[in-house]
This record gives C-alpha cells, structure tokens and sequence, in this order.
C-alpha cells in the first residue's frame, strides 16, 4: 500500500462535492510524506463524437460555460464541444444516447467506446468514457438544445472533419474532451490523409 489517509473533511457539498484529503504517501525510495489535497468529486461521465462518413462531417454542440467565461474576462464562455454528460445512475452507454437526443435531437442505436481517460487528475476525481456513433445527417428526431431546467441552451452545430480540425489549430476548438475525439476522428474513423 502506498497511501494512508489520516482525514478527510468536506469544503462544500452544493453542486458536487469539495473535500480535502490529508494522507500520507509512500515515495519510491520507501520514506513517507504527509500530503494534502483537495478533490472534486463531480462523478463520472461520457463524451460521443457523431460523425458521417459519407459527408465527411461531425456534429458537435456550443454552448456558454461559466467557468471559461470567469476566466480573466478574456474569453466569452461559449464553447464548441462533442456532446457529454454525467452518468448519474445510468451506465456509460446508455447515458451518452440519453445525452445525444438531449443536446443534438438525433438518436443513435449503436455507439462504440473508444477509450477511458481522467481529464483533470490533479484535482477532479471524474473519468470519462469516450464515445464515437455514425449520425444519419437526415434522421434527426428533434431539435436538441438540452433541458433548459438544467440551464442548457445549446446550439448543434454540423461541420465538415477539416473545418473541424482547423477550428481546433485556431483556437475556436477549446474543449479537451472534444480535441482528443476530433483527433480520434482523423486517425481512426477518416484517415490520416486530409
């Protein structure tokens, strides 16, 4: 064993829930050290990249984000991203179809997980599951746009891969989640060749 937790003790329990963790950890040359932390616990969560081989397109959501807004005043909180959500109580596949008819309006039978990453180890304890569908561009059932009871206003957004890709080499692409999908995208499901 390499940590030993000595106490826990809870920041906040509004959204999600802030704790900080005292332990100690065990370093590779065997000595211990008292360390404390403190973590985010927001759940886990799944994250799908739509795509259409035949028009060589993807569809992603844009919606505002508070947190990118807050940050330094610089930036105006709207980000384009692959739509995601919380499992809550549902699993990862499931949920993410849930998401998918939420936010885009189309519904998917068949996604296929890609891989599993934590996005900010450092502090939030969340993994994601990551996702990819192929969308029929005629078969939306909907309009999306999300639940407004949860706050959500989204805009569905249908791009070309490269306009997609080049939206990520000039910043308008931002979201992590979504970068590391569209990249997915390029090597796996479009190939490497623009």
């Amino acid at each position: 064993m390499h940590v030993r937790i000595n106490k826990v003790e809870t920041l906040s329990d509004d959204w999600y829930v802030l704790r900080k963790t005292t332990f100690d950890y065990r370093r590779r040359n065997g000595s211990w050290q008292t360390m404390s932390r403190e973590t985010y616990d927001r759940g886990h969560g799944a994250v799908i990249l739509l795509y259409s081989l035949a028009q060589r397109t993807v569809l992603l959501v844009r919606q505002f984000r508070f947190p990118a807004w807050n940050y330094g005043g610089s930036h105006d909180g709207f980000l384009i991203e692959a739509p995601a959500g919380l499992l809550d109580a549902a699993t990862p596949e499931a949920r993410i179809k849930a998401e998918v008819e939420e936010e885009t309006g189309y519904c998917v039978d068949k996604v296929r997980k890609v891989f599993e990453a934590f996005m900010s180890p450092g502090s939030v304890t969340e993994r994601l599951h990551f996702f990819v569908a192929e969308y029929d561009p005629s078969a939306a059932r909907g309009e999306g746009g999300g639940v407004e009871e949860e706050g959500e206003d989204i805009e569905v957004l249908e791009l070309d891969i490269g306009r997609a890709e080049q939206m990520i080499a000039d910043g308008s692409i931002e979201d992590g989640k979504t970068i590391m999908l569209l990249q997915y995208a390029r090597l796996h499901l479009f190939g490497a060749a623009r």
